[in-house]
């Protein structure tokens, strides 16, 4: 049981939702992420520390980067059902289509030469 609640603990969260949502359209760092949702670094590797707890999230290391993506749900049933499900689960949320068009602007090298 303690798996189930992790992961919906994870999801009880309005960022990490829109994180999952962002990574569903590419793999990001933490700085493109903190750009996309206006958020402190600290503030967005807490988020994916939880995702990544709950078996929502995974990252590999690229150089100097550390990019996050969703998980393949190999380490958690509970969590590869609720990506599976969330894939078509607010589709049409304003918030959430406004932030998945904003993506393509963001710009990683960019963004954390600032």
């Amino acid at each position: 049981m303690k798996d189930f609640i992790r992961v919906m603990k994870a999801l009880s969260d309005s960022n990490r939702v829109k994180i999952l949502k962002m990574l569903q359209h590419r793999v990001m760092c933490v700085c493109e992420i903190k750009e996309a949702l206006a958020l402190a670094q600290p503030t967005v590797s807490r988020h994916l520390k939880v995702l990544e707890s709950a078996g929502l999230v995974g990252r590999k290391k690229d150089g100097l980067w550390v990019n996050y993506l969703l998980a393949d749900g190999e380490h958690s049933a509970y969590a590869a059902n609720l990506l599976g499900s969330l894939r078509h689960w607010l589709q049409d949320d304003p918030e959430i289509e406004e932030l998945v068009e904003r993506l393509p602007t963001i710009d990683r090298e960019e963004v954390c030469r600032r």
